[in-house]
């Protein structure tokens, strides 16, 4: 059974040491710093695999150099790029999942909050939605002049962290309506990923809602904090009375 977590495989080694080829140009040829047994050409990713044990130590290594007050931009460039493959993975999965649960569980009892939770269906989607854009979009690139139609004011205090889920659906978008911008944020924020740089991944950003301290931090969080509301959209199927998906 492996083991889920927001490393990508890396089925040969990753040290990488430069080798002459035969044709005289010097190439990377990933190997593993313990068995230092050659790899393919070409790196196999399994967007949500954790690395067998004898490369951790190269992954711990990375992770203190993105973690060093002054990090140098270009090193580890190629792996930050092949952690953003992974984490991008990781997210369309979390997306997936939480959309089957969705998909099981009738708009009308997206407000109701069951006795004893003090939250319900839609608050959980709002606020996936405004995280989704925090971790993706804001944090990446800073605020754009569109941010303020995909994401209003308005709708982001009714969906933070520090706000209070209300029953009351006149005051709410509806459950389509925020199916919809839900949707939204997604393309969006997956269509500016493709345009990550790996020195942008490596750039600092303020803590906390990191994995680490830089803008790959950010990104991988998102699909750690999405499965922790998936797990509470699944409590609150099961105490509406709704079957399990899975």
């Amino acid at each position: 059974m492996p083991t889920y977590g927001l490393w990508p495989e890396l089925s040969a080694g990753v040290c990488g040491r430069q080798e002459r080829s035969s044709g005289g140009i010097n190439t990377l040829v990933p190997r593993c710093t313990d068995c230092f047994q050659r790899a393919c050409c070409h790196r196999r990713i399994s967007l949500i695999r954790l690395p067998p044990r004898h490369h951790k130590g190269v992954i711990f290594d990375i992770i203190r150099t993105m973690n060093a007050p002054e990090p140098n931009p270009n090193a580890h460039a190629d792996t930050a790029s092949t952690m953003l493959e992974s984490a991008i993975g990781q997210i369309k999965f979390a997306r997936q999942y939480c959309l089957e649960l969705l998909d099981h569980t009738p708009n009308e009892l997206w407000f109701e909050m069951p006795a004893g939770l003090p939250t319900h269906i839609a608050w959980q989607v709002g606020h996936l939605t405004v995280s989704q854009y925090g971790l993706l979009m804001f944090r990446i690139r800073g605020r754009s002049p569109d941010d303020l139609e995909l994401i209003p004011s308005r709708f982001r205090k009714a969906y933070s962290r520090s706000s209070k889920p209300s029953s009351d659906t006149s005051r709410q978008p509806s459950a389509i309506e925020l199916r919809e911008r839900m949707g939204l944020v997604y393309e969006r924020s997956l269509t500016e990923l493709e345009k990550v740089t790996s020195e942008t991944l490596l750039e600092p950003v303020d803590m906390p809602y990191a994995a680490y301290p830089n803008k790959l931090g950010a990104i991988l969080f998102c699909p750690i904090h999405e499965h922790t509301h998936i797990g509470q959209i699944g409590l609150l199927r099961r105490a509406l009375g709704l079957e399990p998906v899975r």
